[in-house]
Protein backbone atom coordinates (compact mmCIF):
# COMPACT_ATOMS: atom_id res chain seq x y z
CA UNK A 1 0.00 0.00 0.00
CA UNK A 2 1.56 3.29 -1.16
CA UNK A 3 0.47 5.65 2.23
CA UNK A 4 1.61 8.91 0.45
CA UNK A 5 -1.23 8.08 -2.28
CA UNK A 6 -3.78 6.79 -0.38
CA UNK A 7 -3.64 8.58 2.47
CA UNK A 8 -4.55 12.33 1.19
CA UNK A 9 -7.80 10.86 -0.75
CA UNK A 10 -9.08 8.68 2.69
CA UNK A 11 -8.75 12.09 4.31
CA UNK A 12 -10.94 14.18 1.99
CA UNK A 13 -13.48 11.32 1.82
CA UNK A 14 -14.12 11.55 4.88
CA UNK A 15 -13.97 15.15 5.63
CA UNK A 16 -16.66 15.38 2.59
CA UNK A 17 -18.67 12.85 4.50
CA UNK A 18 -18.90 14.77 7.25
CA UNK A 19 -19.60 18.20 5.53
CA UNK A 20 -22.05 16.50 3.51
CA UNK A 21 -23.61 15.98 7.52
CA UNK A 22 -23.39 19.41 8.52
CA UNK A 23 -24.54 20.94 5.21
CA UNK A 24 -27.82 19.05 5.01
CA UNK A 25 -28.10 19.70 8.98
CA UNK A 26 -28.57 23.54 8.18
CA UNK A 27 -30.54 23.01 5.60
CA UNK A 28 -33.33 21.32 7.81
CA UNK A 29 -32.47 24.31 10.21
CA UNK A 30 -30.10 22.87 12.46
CA UNK A 31 -27.16 25.35 12.83
CA UNK A 32 -25.13 23.67 15.07
CA UNK A 33 -22.20 22.55 12.90
CA UNK A 34 -22.29 25.90 10.75
CA UNK A 35 -21.81 28.09 13.90
CA UNK A 36 -18.98 25.81 14.91
CA UNK A 37 -16.99 26.81 11.55
CA UNK A 38 -18.09 22.87 10.53
CA UNK A 39 -19.56 23.18 6.82
CA UNK A 40 -15.40 23.69 5.63
CA UNK A 41 -13.07 21.40 3.34
CA UNK A 42 -10.51 22.41 5.54
CA UNK A 43 -9.14 19.01 7.11
CA UNK A 44 -7.88 20.76 10.21
CA UNK A 45 -11.26 21.66 11.57
CA UNK A 46 -12.58 17.87 11.32
CA UNK A 47 -9.38 15.80 11.90
CA UNK A 48 -9.67 12.75 14.82
CA UNK A 49 -6.67 12.23 16.29
CA UNK A 50 -7.07 8.32 16.44
CA UNK A 51 -9.88 8.00 13.17
CA UNK A 52 -7.82 9.88 10.71
CA UNK A 53 -3.95 9.82 11.80
CA UNK A 54 -3.73 6.78 14.01
CA UNK A 55 -5.60 4.29 12.99
CA UNK A 56 -4.58 4.31 9.07
CA UNK A 57 -0.91 4.62 10.62
CA UNK A 58 -1.39 1.47 12.11
CA UNK A 59 -2.93 -0.09 9.06
CA UNK A 60 -0.42 0.91 7.45
CA UNK A 61 2.62 -0.56 9.49
CA UNK A 62 0.62 -3.26 9.57
CA UNK A 63 0.83 -3.37 5.61
CA UNK A 64 -3.46 -3.96 5.85
CA UNK A 65 -4.63 -4.57 2.50
CA UNK A 66 -7.00 -1.66 2.75
CA UNK A 67 -6.87 1.62 4.68
CA UNK A 68 -9.55 2.93 6.62
CA UNK A 69 -10.35 5.22 9.01
CA UNK A 70 -13.38 8.70 10.33
CA UNK A 71 -13.24 12.39 10.71
CA UNK A 72 -14.68 14.11 13.75
CA UNK A 73 -18.58 13.63 13.92
CA UNK A 74 -19.98 16.94 13.49
CA UNK A 75 -22.58 18.31 16.25
CA UNK A 76 -26.23 17.71 15.18
CA UNK A 77 -28.89 18.56 17.18
CA UNK A 78 -32.20 16.96 15.57
CA UNK A 79 -34.19 19.08 17.91
CA UNK A 80 -33.83 21.64 15.60
CA UNK A 81 -35.18 20.12 12.40
CA UNK A 82 -38.49 21.36 10.55
CA UNK A 83 -38.84 17.57 10.11
CA UNK A 84 -37.60 15.93 12.71
CA UNK A 85 -37.91 12.43 11.50
CA UNK A 86 -37.52 13.12 7.69
CA UNK A 87 -34.51 15.05 8.40
CA UNK A 88 -32.82 13.01 10.70
CA UNK A 89 -32.93 10.58 7.69
CA UNK A 90 -32.01 13.31 5.24
CA UNK A 91 -28.65 14.14 7.14
CA UNK A 92 -27.76 10.44 7.92
CA UNK A 93 -28.06 9.45 4.30
CA UNK A 94 -26.30 12.80 3.07
CA UNK A 95 -22.90 11.45 3.76
CA UNK A 96 -23.29 8.42 2.07
CA UNK A 97 -24.62 10.09 -0.74
CA UNK A 98 -21.90 11.97 -0.90
CA UNK A 99 -18.99 9.22 -0.80
CA UNK A 100 -21.19 7.45 -3.86
CA UNK A 101 -21.30 10.68 -5.80
CA UNK A 102 -16.90 10.79 -5.02
CA UNK A 103 -16.59 7.62 -6.16
CA UNK A 104 -18.65 8.28 -9.36
CA UNK A 105 -16.27 11.56 -9.84
CA UNK A 106 -12.88 9.36 -9.38
CA UNK A 107 -14.32 7.29 -11.26
CA UNK A 108 -14.45 9.52 -14.48
CA UNK A 109 -11.43 11.18 -13.60
CA UNK A 110 -9.49 7.82 -13.62
CA UNK A 111 -10.88 7.18 -16.66
CA UNK A 112 -9.85 10.42 -18.00
CA UNK A 113 -6.21 9.59 -16.75
CA UNK A 114 -6.37 6.53 -18.70
CA UNK A 115 -7.39 8.29 -21.94
CA UNK A 116 -3.76 10.17 -21.54
CA UNK A 117 -1.41 6.97 -21.77
CA UNK A 118 1.23 5.96 -19.46
CA UNK A 119 4.10 7.56 -17.10
CA UNK A 120 5.26 7.37 -13.51
CA UNK A 121 3.16 10.76 -12.31
CA UNK A 122 0.07 9.10 -14.36
CA UNK A 123 0.46 5.73 -13.22
CA UNK A 124 0.71 7.30 -9.61
CA UNK A 125 -2.51 9.58 -10.16
CA UNK A 126 -4.58 6.30 -11.49
CA UNK A 127 -3.26 4.40 -8.27
CA UNK A 128 -4.54 7.06 -6.12
CA UNK A 129 -7.82 7.73 -7.96
CA UNK A 130 -8.60 4.24 -7.87
CA UNK A 131 -8.09 3.76 -4.45
CA UNK A 132 -10.56 6.87 -4.04
CA UNK A 133 -13.37 4.88 -5.52
CA UNK A 134 -12.95 1.92 -3.56
CA UNK A 135 -12.53 3.61 -0.04
CA UNK A 136 -15.86 5.85 -0.67
CA UNK A 137 -17.81 2.65 -2.08
CA UNK A 138 -16.95 1.12 1.55
CA UNK A 139 -17.62 4.45 3.30
CA UNK A 140 -20.49 4.52 1.73
CA UNK A 141 -22.03 0.64 2.28
CA UNK A 142 -20.57 0.13 5.71
CA UNK A 143 -22.32 2.98 7.29
CA UNK A 144 -25.69 2.13 5.61
CA UNK A 145 -25.18 -1.36 7.94
CA UNK A 146 -27.78 -0.30 10.90
CA UNK A 147 -25.77 -0.66 14.08
CA UNK A 148 -25.32 2.85 16.19
CA UNK A 149 -23.16 4.96 15.55
CA UNK A 150 -23.77 4.35 12.14
CA UNK A 151 -25.41 6.42 9.63
CA UNK A 152 -28.04 3.36 8.80
CA UNK A 153 -28.87 3.26 12.40
CA UNK A 154 -30.41 6.46 12.06
CA UNK A 155 -32.35 5.77 9.44
CA UNK A 156 -33.15 1.97 10.89
CA UNK A 157 -34.56 4.11 14.30
CA UNK A 158 -36.80 6.55 12.53
CA UNK A 159 -38.64 3.61 10.43
CA UNK A 160 -39.08 1.80 13.39
CA UNK A 161 -42.14 1.90 15.42
CA UNK A 162 -42.31 3.76 18.59
CA UNK A 163 -41.90 0.70 21.15
CA UNK A 164 -38.96 -1.10 18.57
CA UNK A 165 -37.34 2.10 18.20
CA UNK A 166 -36.73 2.58 22.04
CA UNK A 167 -35.49 -0.95 22.33
CA UNK A 168 -33.48 -0.37 19.64
CA UNK A 169 -32.15 2.90 20.93
CA UNK A 170 -31.28 1.16 24.53
CA UNK A 171 -28.95 -0.96 23.06
CA UNK A 172 -27.16 0.89 20.71
CA UNK A 173 -24.69 2.00 23.73
CA UNK A 174 -23.28 -1.56 22.85
CA UNK A 175 -23.62 -0.50 19.10
CA UNK A 176 -19.42 0.60 19.45
CA UNK A 177 -18.87 -3.14 20.43
CA UNK A 178 -21.01 -4.75 17.90
CA UNK A 179 -18.96 -2.84 14.73
CA UNK A 180 -15.67 -3.97 16.56
CA UNK A 181 -16.52 -7.68 16.61
CA UNK A 182 -17.63 -7.75 13.07
CA UNK A 183 -15.03 -5.72 12.04
CA UNK A 184 -12.11 -8.16 13.80
CA UNK A 185 -13.93 -11.32 14.53
CA UNK A 186 -16.73 -11.68 12.25
CA UNK A 187 -14.78 -11.21 8.57
CA UNK A 188 -16.81 -13.03 6.45
CA UNK A 189 -19.80 -11.84 7.68
CA UNK A 190 -18.73 -8.10 6.85
CA UNK A 191 -17.92 -9.28 3.48
CA UNK A 192 -21.07 -10.23 2.72
CA UNK A 193 -22.41 -6.82 4.02
CA UNK A 194 -20.08 -5.18 1.75
CA UNK A 195 -20.69 -7.15 -1.22
CA UNK A 196 -21.89 -3.90 -3.01
CA UNK A 197 -18.73 -2.69 -2.78
CA UNK A 198 -17.54 -5.09 -4.93
CA UNK A 199 -20.31 -5.03 -7.53
CA UNK A 200 -19.77 -1.80 -7.90
CA UNK A 201 -16.08 -1.53 -8.33
CA UNK A 202 -16.18 -4.37 -11.20
CA UNK A 203 -18.63 -1.72 -13.15
CA UNK A 204 -16.32 1.24 -12.33
CA UNK A 205 -13.34 -0.99 -13.64
CA UNK A 206 -15.40 -2.16 -16.54
CA UNK A 207 -16.41 1.27 -17.15
CA UNK A 208 -12.78 2.63 -16.92
CA UNK A 209 -11.29 -0.33 -19.35
CA UNK A 210 -13.76 1.18 -21.99
CA UNK A 211 -11.46 4.25 -22.43
CA UNK A 212 -8.30 2.15 -22.57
Amino acid sequence: MDFLLSAPILLMSIVVHEVAHAWQARREGDFTADRLGRITLNPIRHIDPFGSVLLPLMLWFAEAPMMFGWAKPVPVDPRNFRDFKAGDIRVSLAGIVSNLLLAVLFTLVTSGLVMLGGGPVLDALRRMFLFGIFINLVLAFFNLIPIPPLDGSHVLYQLLPPKAAEGYRRIGRWGFLVILVLVFAMPGVLQLLLTPVNVLMGAADWFIRLWI
